[in-house]
C-alpha cells in the first residue's frame, strides 16, 4: 500500500466538493475554516466548480470529476480536503481516472459520504486515503485543538508511529449554528472485547461503505481491522443490519473500532452490546466503541489502508497508527 507524502507547513491544500456543494457553507464558516488551516501553516484554494449548486445541493458529475482530477494533477497542490459530506459521492466512481491518481498520489481527507470516494481510491490505486475532518470541520472553535492535533499527527508526522489519544470531551450539538453555547460530555472509549491485533485498517461511514459491496471499488477487507461509524439517521436496528452485512462480506476480521453514535440515533450501550453479542467472531478479537470518529465532535483522522495496532487489556485501550 502506497502512502502519499505527508503534509508540511507551507503546503497548498485544495478544497473540492465531490459530494454536496461548498455553497451550502456560510461565508463566516468558510472564512473561519480557511483561517484555521492557514494558522496550521497551509495555503488554501478551491476547486473551480466547488461552489456550483444543483437541485440536490451538489454539482454535476462532470464538474466534480474535473475538480478531483485537477486537484491531483496540479503540481502546486499538496493535499486535498473535501468541503463537506452528502449522499452522492458514489456517482463518481465509474468515471474516475484511477491511473491519473495513481501517478499523482496525494493526501485526500474527508468523512461520511466521502467514504465511498476514499475507499474506491484506496482499492483501485493501492493508496492510503484518510477518514478525517472536512474543510468545513475546521470552522469549529471549541474542541478544535484536539481535532487539529490528530489531523496533524496523522497527516504531518512523516510516517512516524503515534497513539490516537481519546479526546477529553465530546459534543453532539449544532456547533455550526451556535459556537458559543456548546454542550460537552466527558469522553470514555468503551471496550466490548479485550485482545490485541495488528493489521490493515479499512472503514468509514458504515452505510456508505456497504454501498460498495459487489463492486470493484470495495477494498479487500478480509482479516482487516475495521472502523465504522454512522449518523443520526441510523437507528439501532439499521446499524445491526449494516454491520452484519459488512462482517459477512469480510468473512473474518482482526479487530473492530466503532465510532460514537449521535443521540438522535437512539443507540445505547445496551442496544450496542445486544447487537455485538450476536456475532461469535467478536468474542475473540479486540472491539472498542464510542471512539472519536464519525458525526460527533471532535472528528479524529485515521488512515484508510494504513497499518495499525489495537490493544485492549485491563480496561485500557491503545490504538496506535503504525504507518
Amino acid at each position: 500500500m502506497h502512502t502519499p507524502s505527508p503534509l508540511k507547513k507551507g503546503d497548498h491544500i485544495r478544497v473540492i466538493a465531490p459530494s454536496r456543494s461548498a455553497s451550502i457553507l456560510s461565508e463566516d464558516g468558510i472564512s473561519q475554516s480557511k483561517k484555521r488551516l492557514e494558522t496550521l501553516g497551509f495555503t488554501v484554494s478551491f476547486g473551480k466548480h466547488a461552489f456550483e449548486c444543483d437541485l440536490h445541493s451538489s454539482l454535476s458529475i462532470e464538474h466534480r470529476l474535473s475538480d478531483l482530477h485537477e486537484a491531483f494533477t496540479d503540481d502546486e497542490v499538496d493535499g486535498i480536503l473535501t468541503a463537506i459530506g452528502g449522499f452522492n459521492c458514489n456517482e463518481l466512481l465509474p468515471y474516475i481516472d484511477y491511473d491519473l491518481i495513481r501517478q499523482h498520489p496525494k493526501v485526500l481527507c474527508g468523512y461520511s459520504d466521502i467514504t465511498a470516494l476514499a475507499s474506491a481510491i484506496t482499492a483501485k490505486c493501492d493508496m492510503v486515503t484518510y477518514s478525517g475532518p472536512h474543510f468545513s470541520s475546521f470552522q469549529m472553535e471549541q474542541g478544535q485543538e484536539e481535532q487539529s492535533a490528530m489531523f496533524q499527527a496523522c497527516l504531518m508526522s512523516g510516517g512516524e508511529p503515534f497513539d490516537v489519544i481519546p479526546s477529553t470531551k465530546w459534543s453532539d450539538d449544532a456547533w455550526y449554528l451556535d459556537q458559543a453555547n456548546r454542550q460537552f460530555h466527558p469522553t470514555k472509549w468503551g471496550i466490548y472485547q479485550e485482545g490485541t491485533a495488528e493489521g490493515t485498517l479499512f472503514g468509514g461511514n458504515l452505510c456508505t461503505l456497504n454501498l460498495l459491496q459487489g463492486t470493484s471499488f470495495m477494498p479487500q477487507i478480509k482479516d482487516a481491522i475495521l472502523f465504522v461509524e454512522d449518523d443520526e439517521l441510523v437507528f439501532p436496528e439499521m446499524f445491526a443490519r449494516d454491520l452484519t452485512s459488512l462482517m459477512q462480506h469480510a468473512e473474518s476480521i482482526k479487530g473492530l473500532i466503532i465510532g460514537r453514535f449521535q443521540k438522535k440515533s437512539e443507540m445505547t450501550e445496551e442496544h450496542l452490546r445486544f447487537i455485538l453479542d450476536k456475532h461469535p467472531m467478536l468474542k475473540h478479537i479486540p472491539v472498542i466503541y464510542d471512539v472519536d470518529i464519525g458525526h460527533t465532535q471532535p472528528v479524529f483522522t485515521l488512515p484508510i489502508g494504513g497499518n495499525v495496532k489495537l490493544a485492549c487489556k485491563d480496561g485500557a485501550v491503545q490504538l496506535r497508527i503504525l504507518s
